[in-house]
């Protein structure tokens, strides 16, 4: 059975409030779980003691039977310094989209060009001139 420490959410309407919980990953989001063992409430400051509470005695017993957290429970359990800290995943959903990248490149080919020293004809007419 694969474990997960995950948050269940909770909380009314643009109010969310999360539970840590030890489940099986099979189990949906907000349904069955085996264990609670915290609470998250992102609406609290972030300097604010009460904003992620955990039973960190139960959270290393489910860690110990090879329970695995999820990214934000991960990022929770180093800042308390339970886990060391981890390489992320750099996914390519920040990176803007194919239309995007070319809005941009459009306006950098734009923009060089603009900057480009632009020759005057007048000077080489009067260049000319000289010459002759």
């Amino acid at each position: 059975m694969a474990m997960k420490i995950r948050l269940a959410r909770g909380g009314s309407k643009k109010r969310p409030f999360y539970s840590i919980v030890a489940t099986d990953s099979r189990m949906p989001r907000d349904g069955r779980f085996i264990e609670k063992l915290g609470t998250y409430n992102p609406l609290l400051p972030k300097d604010s003691e009460e904003r992620i509470k955990m039973n960190m005695e139960r959270v290393q017993h489910w860690l110990d039977q090879g329970a695995q957290p999820t990214d934000r429970v991960a990022r929770f359990l180093e800042a308390a310094g339970v886990k060391e800290k981890s390489e992320r995943k750099n996914l390519k959903k920040g990176e803007p989209g194919k239309a995007a990248q070319d809005r941009a490149a459009k306006r950098a080919e734009r923009e060089a060009a603009a900057s480009a020293p632009v020759e005057e004809p007048v000077a080489e007419a009067a260049a000319e001139e000289s010459a002759e």
